[in-house]
């Protein structure tokens, strides 16, 4: 799950919609879809703001799942990128 998937589920889970997320902390409802549809993401003291408004930790929120064989395949190729540049 992403980031703009934690901000819906974590608002769909305390019943909010977006516009009283919007209200409560001073932005338009336009941007919290922006958040939840990954076109822009919310800065950090808007995060620890979301954070407190849905009851989570600031790691909580924005804890993303990464698959660990997929960040060794990029370092690989990354790794061998940088060889074939210095042949």
């Amino acid at each position: 799950m992403n980031f703009q998937n934690h901000l819906f589920e974590a608002r769909k889970k305390t019943g909010l919609s977006q516009e009283m997320v919007a209200e409560k902390l001073g932005v338009s409802r336009q941007t919290i879809s922006k958040w939840e549809t990954g076109e822009t993401i919310p800065d950090l003291y808007q995060s620890k703001r979301l954070a407190q408004l849905y009851q989570l930790s600031l790691d909580e929120l924005i804890e993303l799942d990464v698959d660990l064989k997929e960040i060794e395949k990029i370092i690989k190729n990354t790794d061998e990128k940088r060889e074939s540049k210095i042949d």
